[in-house]
């Protein structure tokens, strides 16, 4: 029977069984794409058992709690954390992994919402897992010969994100883009809204 294998054995068997973690969560108010920390454990968990590997959280190094008012004067409680986790092995061995995170909430959640990102992070990091998306510099693209065409297909893209989207474009698109373009944007945003 052969000995049992060190961290760095076991954490290289977990890297070649987990290759990739989609972003498949949305983020409703920004609307960009992420991965959450329940698809990475749900993909990394059954590997590091598999593996023997265990990963705890040993020591909170650093915490630190910030307030902020919103506009309509709620307050949000932002916390930082720095964590320190320890991946043991089936030989007992262990490797540590020193990661920052922080989050935002308006209760009494912020700490364990940092925790969560610490966590998936740690993950990400230690087990460099992609995301399995296109690589932005895997295509080049050749300037547009119709500036209408372009702008128009950034309308479409803003719509299909929603009215915070369209305003955003709006607001950026001041000064750049013609008039019709404008009263293009603001003519779907009031339609979005229902105005």
């Amino acid at each position: 029977m052969s000995d049992p294998k060190k961290i760095h054995e076991a954490l290289a068997d977990v890297m070649e069984d987990v290759r990739a973690v989609r972003k498949g969560d949305q983020n409703t108010h920004q609307r960009f794409m992420f991965r959450g920390v329940d698809a990475v454990v749900n993909a990394v968990g059954p590997k590091l058992r598999k593996h023997g590997v265990v990963v705890m959280p040993v020591e909170v190094i650093a915490r630190e709690v910030d307030r902020a008012q919103t506009k309509s004067g709620a307050i949000n409680y932002i916390t930082r954390l720095t964590v320190r986790y320890r991946f043991t092995g089936p030989a007992g061995d262990g490797m540590d992994a020193v990661v920052a995170a922080e989050s935002m909430d308006t209760q009494d959640k912020g700490t364990a919402k940092a925790m969560s990102v610490a966590l998936r992070t740690c993950l990400l990091q230690a087990l460099c897992l992609p995301t399995d998306d296109t690589d932005p510099d895997a295509e080049s693209h050749e300037e547009s010969v119709n500036p209408e065409d372009e702008i128009r297909s950034r309308i479409e893209q803003a719509t299909a994100q929603g009215p915070d989207a369209v305003q955003s474009l709006g607001t950026w698109a001041k000064g750049r883009w013609p008039d019709w373009a404008l009263d293009e944007l603001r003519k779907r945003l009031a339609t979005m809204r229902g105005k």
